[in-house]
């Protein structure tokens, strides 16, 4: 897979990304490739990240503080924990010319508007952003420069927004391969608490519970792990820190719907206990036509073992 040919001319002139792990790191790759920034930034807290950075070459520049980063920055993408992104708008505030435009990465909206609306000055332009696309693996070396291909990121700009700031921000995304949706933020948190946080939330359960059992069962649940289970550990082995601070601040559509899921789960209970199969099986139907319409989307692979190379 390959991205598109580099456009005419760079489509923004400053590019500052803070934060840099897999998604930061993939968003400087896939700029680089398709040349969409005249210059870009890169700045991270942590010392060894930004060696790193670097050596790599990702980025034209490294700074050495936040303030530095934003200095006459075009676009600033935040690409650090939601739980952290007040502190990083406040500390960025002083520094951002007007009429910048500041978006994030983050999996959870709703907090992310409030905490940039609150520190933010007025005559920015807050777009904030959620590419729905990534790998159990972080840091700088993580990132690909095609991670967005194809994959969906989700525009939740509050009321008013400038539609230039809306529309240049698309505009960066579609360039970095992905396909952009637009919605409200609320909207957003409900819809990824679905499909996104409550199955993390599940991995990590399921994953945790099969940790206190491999006590009892002297290295049997890792040495007989069926590819069900091994799904379940590639999504729990994703970087604690991010899902922390998602389920923190995503807490009331997570609550809502952890409340479904937990009365579905206990009607699945019923239908065992009491054998019935044709509920079962019209269950399983229906999920597994939910799947099919995934791969034909273009959102999974079809391959088999769901594409693991085999070694």
């Amino acid at each position: 897979m390959v991205l598109d040919p580099p456009l005419p001319r760079p489509m923004v002139g400053r590019l500052a990304v803070i934060g840099i792990g897999l998604i930061g790191s993939s968003i400087l790759r896939a700029a680089d490739a398709r040349q969409l920034a005249e210059v870009s930034v890169a700045y991270d807290a942590a010392p060894e990240v930004r060696a790193r950075v670097a050596e790599l070459g990702i980025a034209d520049e490294v700074a050495s503080s936040p303030a530095e980063a934003v200095r006459d920055a075009d676009i600033i993408i935040l690409c650090v924990p939601v739980g952290a992104m007040a502190a990083v708008a406040e500390a960025i505030a002083p520094h951002v010319k007007p009429g910048a435009i500041v978006s994030d990465v983050g999996s959870v909206k709703g907090a992310v508007l409030s905490a940039l609306s609150t520190h933010l000055p007025a005559g920015v332009h807050i777009v904030p952003a959620h590419p729905v696309a990534g790998t159990e693996y972080s840091g700088p070396d993580a990132g690909f420069a095609t991670l967005f291909k194809n994959r969906w990121c989700i525009l939740t700009p509050p009321e008013g927004a400038e539609e230039g700031a809306v529309a240049a921000l698309t505009a960066l995304w579609t360039a970095l391969g992905a396909n952009v949706e637009i919605m409200t933020a609320e909207h957003h948190d409900l819809v990824l608490a679905i499909t996104s946080h409550v199955p993390h939330l599940i991995a990590y359960n399921i994953v945790g519970t099969a940790a206190d059992l491999e006590k009892v069962t002297s290295s049997e649940v890792i040495k007989y792990s069926a590819g069900g289970f091994r799904d379940f550990t590639r999504i729990a082995a994703s970087d604690p820190t991010m899902w922390r601070d998602v389920f923190l601040n995503n807490r009331e559509a997570v609550i809502e719907v952890l409340g479904r899921f937990t009365e579905d789960l206990i009607a699945l209970q019923r239908a065992i206990r009491w054998e019935q199969g044709e509920t079962l099986f019209n269950l399983f139907t229906r999920t597994r036509a939910i799947r099919r319409s995934i791969i034909e989307v273009g959102q999974e692979t079809a391959a088999p073992d769901f594409g693991r190379e085999r070694g």
